[in-house]
């Protein structure tokens, strides 16, 4: 395991830690699609945004978190890439939930 992984399941050993980063989670996922996206193209952002109309900072902002991406933003991104948009809702995986 690297050193960040180490670092990463000590800290969510807290339950505060842990809640939060779950609770990040979901925006997390989204930015790495993207990012992991765009990159399995071999498309820089500046190509991308070529491709999509959107501004080549504003897909920054998004890769980095600042921006929090609409629907509409998320389709024109996935259109530009020539890939489909899925969203998916899943069960939480609670003690609730095995009972």
């Amino acid at each position: 395991m690297s050193e960040f992984q180490d670092f990463l399941q000590e800290q969510l050993k807290d339950e505060d830690f842990r809640r939060e980063y779950e609770n990040i989670q979901p925006e997390m996922d989204v930015i790495r699609a993207i990012a992991d996206a765009r990159i399995s193209q071999n498309l820089t952002q500046k190509e991308l945004a070529a491709r999509t109309g959107i501004n080549q900072a504003d897909i920054s902002k998004l890769e980095n978190g600042t921006r929090n991406p609409s629907l509409n933003l998320l389709k024109r991104l996935a259109d530009g890439m020539g890939m489909d948009l899925h969203l998916v809702f899943t069960p939480k995986h609670t003690a609730e939930n095995q009972g």
